[in-house]
């Protein structure tokens, strides 16, 4: 069974970046379509983009010109490049495959705060 394990959080200021990384455990990374998410506390998880595994992208309209995925399939990793951020965008990341089977990693937490 495939795990993913998220990283890269922290906290930043309004108009800073981050970048999260998503490494999957397994040989056949290049194989899946995956997706980023998000929660916060007391929220449902929300999607907020996907990269298929030709390499297309989509994102939510929210994140759309601020957020950037793309993978890296030699070191099974997936990244999400997040710019111009702001306090709604404070949430704990998780990434998944898609389909996935309702196992999630433990996500990382990103805090948009002066």
């Amino acid at each position: 069974q495939v795990q993913f394990v998220e990283s890269g959080g922290g906290l930043v200021e309004p108009g800073g970046s981050l970048r999260l990384s998503c490494t999957a455990t397994g040989n056949t990374f290049g194989d899946y379509h995956m997706a980023w998410y998000r929660q916060v506390p007391g929220k449902q998880r929300e999607w907020v983009g996907q990269i298929m595994s030709g390499g297309a992208t989509t994102y939510r309209f929210s994140v759309k010109g601020r957020f950037t995925i793309s993978r890296d399939n030699t070191k099974s990793t997936v990244y999400l490049q997040m710019t111009s951020l702001k306090p709604e965008d404070t949430a704990v990341y998780y990434c998944n495959k898609l389909p996935n089977d309702g196992t999630w990693g433990q996500g990382t937490q990103v805090t948009v705060s002066s």
